[in-house]
């Protein structure tokens, strides 16, 4: 794979705003299903996915769940001031700062930022059982996000709880839309547990707790990872190189038991979005690097952007083996880490034999992730879904793919 080599201009396609799904249908699991197997395309309705799982096949989910990371505040000149929390800066990890009572800091973006000055601005909150004032107030800069600091009186609440009552759903700014009531549970996994999101696996809305189950009995494993999903989801491909495009990080968190799991897999794995491939492909690679790791040893991981791409190869048995060692000697049951991973044409795929995805925006690194999971069949897969009335992007329909050449072969 040569990134200077790859034309991202030829990686779009017209996507009209009326094959964008606005909302999602009533019924998740009536969503349209394109299946690629191999080079050959057959429609069906989600509802019938359990049908087209083989048995023994190991199916991964991203269990993070999206934050209401929208806070509106109005100032008393009239300003209206729109916060977004993209991650906790201090204290950094999600939990703590989720738990905290007085006061967290945030990496943010900032709407109407030219109109917040140095002064704090104000959010009144009704709890029904207490009114709360939260307040903000800017303290610096990191590269194109804010640093704000919230703090509020009593420690009835958490900020966690803050987000849930106060906060609006950070719904796709292609949605061209206000959040609704409705898209705090519609733009949420029914199998949802680890706060931290900014944008839905999306790929992950079509399933019902009733379909989750009846996967469950037909002796298909499930394996719950947990990446949360940023707002750099959605920034397109801008720059003439990919060399110059800045992939954006996500922090995943991964158990020791998992990884057992992974170990010992023999059957097929499919990944439940691009998200879960993310995380699958990132850990891969990180067991890799491992073996040359010095003594030193972080506790957190991290995976740039090329990196992968300079690693040798080796069985994915041995990289899952690394990784489990590397939690005995730092005597932890599990590890945070950070991965950058772009995943462009010409990649090869160690962990993931299928993908379940939705349909991705023109110019995206998603777009470039499918792309390279089945070639220059994406534009076969594009054209059929836009031609038989199929729905774009989150709150679209999805697609199952099987390349014609078996990843990791």
């Amino acid at each position: 794979m040569k990134k200077d080599s790859i034309n991202i201009a030829e990686y779009t396609y017209p996507l009209p705003d009326e094959k964008i799904a606005k909302y999602p249908l009533q019924s998740r699991d009536s969503s349209k299903l394109l299946v690629y197997n191999q080079g050959v395309i057959t429609e069906h309705t989600f509802s019938h996915i359990p049908d087209l799982i083989d048995e023994d096949t190991l199916l991964v989910f991203n269990d993070t769940r999206v934050v209401q990371a929208r806070l509106k505040f109005d100032k008393e000149t009239g300003s209206k001031i729109e916060v977004f929390c993209l991650e906790p800066h201090e204290p950094a990890d999600y939990n703590l700062a989720f738990q905290s009572r007085t006061e967290s800091v945030w990496k943010c973006l900032v709407g109407n930022a030219n109109k917040w000055k140095d002064d704090p601005i104000y959010l009144n909150i009704d709890t029904g059982s207490k009114r709360l004032r939260l307040e903000a107030r800017k303290t610096g800069r990191v590269k194109d996000a804010f640093l704000v600091h919230f703090s509020w009186e009593g420690e009835e609440f958490s900020f966690g709880e803050i987000l849930e009552e106060a906060g609006k759903t950070p719904i796709p700014p292609y949605l061209d839309r206000e959040a609704e009531v409705s898209d705090k549970i519609t733009y949420q996994t029914v199998y949802s547990k680890i706060d931290g999101s900014v944008a839905a696996p999306t790929a992950g809305l079509h399933f019902t707790g009733p379909l989750l189950e009846e996967i469950a009995n037909r002796n298909v494993r499930i394996l719950n990872l947990t990446l949360h999903v940023g707002a750099g989801t959605f920034q397109p491909v801008s720059a003439k190189k990919l060399e110059d495009h800045p992939m954006h990080a996500e922090h995943f968190f991964i158990h020791r038991s998992s990884l057992e799991v992974l170990l010992n897999n023999t059957g097929k794995i499919m990944a439940v979005g691009t998200t879960s491939t993310r995380i699958l492909e990132s850990l891969y690679w990180l067991g890799v690097r491992i073996e040359s790791m010095s003594e030193s040893i972080e506790k957190t991981l991290f995976l740039d952007q090329w990196e992968a791409y300079k690693l040798p190869l080796i069985d994915k048995r041995k990289s899952m083996e690394n990784l489990i060692r590397y939690m005995d000697r730092i005597g932890l049951e599990s590890v945070e880490g950070m991965t950058r991973l772009m995943i462009l044409p010409g990649y090869r795929f160690n962990m993931v034999d299928r993908l379940l995805t939705n349909y991705h925006q023109p110019n995206s690194t998603l777009l470039l992730l499918v792309s390279a999971f089945i070639g220059e069949d994406w534009r076969k897969v594009y054209e059929y879904a836009l031609n038989n009335e199929f729905r774009f992007l989150s709150y679209g329909d999805s697609s199952l793919l099987i390349p014609s050449i078996q990843p990791h072969q």
